[in-house]
């Protein structure tokens, strides 16, 4: 997931300087980690240390407060030891930074001390340190910006998830990453920590009995486990598996939600038949998505694809409160969607 450029959003400038991915982190005399994404921030800082400590096991590590700040602390600890070590001062909570933080950081961008590298830490929560921001992003201090943005769509959750695997060479199933990311649709944390114990854990290719296996009762209850059932026409499991994800607390209206992305993707590319990259590319959309569609859309036509995507948005409208009985209305989407019939007949 390439770390994309900043913008002018709350005030603060685009960047001028180089854009680094938090997942290819490299030291610089100053290195901004903006954006609220923990996950990825802590990736790219934990990043810049072992780059540094492979280039000099003597480095030396410090982290500094800059919502509590004591004046003088910065340049004390970049300046030149007398055995000369690199050094690496972590600095966090800049975007709460005090005035003697800003002023001493934005002069100390006048003038970086040679060996050390500096890192500032800033959430994006507030525009505190404009200045500062103003001055690095403006290209004093030789620095680079390492953006961790938030990861909110589910195309994004897969985008990272799938860079875990591919960046520690391995191969996880298309079906399988889905399900993975699924059963962790709420916590990139969580998803993370998942990825790297399939990582560590499991030898060989991650296939989707892999996952199950490891993660079953959360893949169990997830909305997407229930649309994929219904959508293979599966009308039993596909009811047993909305009652295990209710009974687990999931929520109708992004379960709805599940099945329309899904019934999009699928309208999406039913006709075409061109090859999945080409397809993909033009659609904006992963070759892997195009190939799962296509395998979803076995034994659909425009008739039964134009029922399920009708019941789709009816219950849309009724789990936000047309109807009175928001579960009702996710039986008889599901019912029309597996049985690929009309509701009643």
């Amino acid at each position: 997931m390439p770390a994309p450029r900043s913008s002018a959003r709350g005030g603060v400038k685009a960047s001028k300087v180089p854009q680094v991915s938090w997942r290819d982190p490299r030291p610089a005399p100053v290195v901004l980690v903006s954006g609220p994404e923990e996950v990825c921030a802590e990736r790219a800082i934990a990043g810049i240390r072992d780059y540094l400590r492979a280039e000099d096991p003597a480095l030396e590590v410090s982290d500094v407060r800059a919502d509590d700040y004591a004046p003088g602390t910065l340049l004390t600890l970049t300046s030149p030891s007398l055995f000369g070590e690199p050094r690496l001062v972590r600095v966090s909570g800049v975007e709460k930074c005090t005035d003697a933080f800003i002023q001493e950081a934005v002069s100390y961008l006048e003038n970086p001390q040679e060996g050390a590298t500096v890192i500032l830490r800033h959430t994006s929560a507030s525009v505190r340190g404009k200045k500062l921001l103003d001055a690095l992003r403006g290209g004093k201090g030789d620095g680079i910006e390492i953006a961790c943005p938030t990861v909110k769509r589910d195309s994004d959750r897969v985008d990272f998830a799938a860079g875990e695997f591919s960046s520690a060479r391995r191969r996880i199933a298309p079906n399988a990453l889905r399900a993975l990311v699924s059963a962790f649709a709420d916590d990139l944390t969580e998803l993370a920590s998942a990825c790297q114990q399939l990582i560590r854990d499991v030898d060989g290719d991650i296939t989707e009995e892999t996952v199950t296996k490891y993660y079953g009762g959360r893949v169990e209850v997830s909305a997407f486990v229930v649309a994929d059932t219904a959508i293979a026409g599966r009308y039993g499991d596909a009811l047993v598996a909305l009652r295990h994800a209710l009974d687990s607390g999931a929520d109708p209206v992004p379960m709805v939600a599940a099945f329309a992305m899904k019934l999009r993707t699928m309208a999406k590319v039913a006709g075409h038949r061109e090859p999945s990259r080409s397809l993909a590319q033009r659609l904006g959309m992963k070759d892997w998505q195009i190939d799962r569609a296509r395998r979803d859309l076995s034994g659909w036509n425009e008739r039964s694809l134009g029922l399920a995507i009708q019941a789709t948005a009816r219950a849309d409208a009724e789990v936000k409160g047309a109807a009175r009985d928001p579960i009702f209305a996710l039986e008889r989407m599901v019912t029309v969607i597996a049985t690929r019939t009309p509701f009643g007949e």
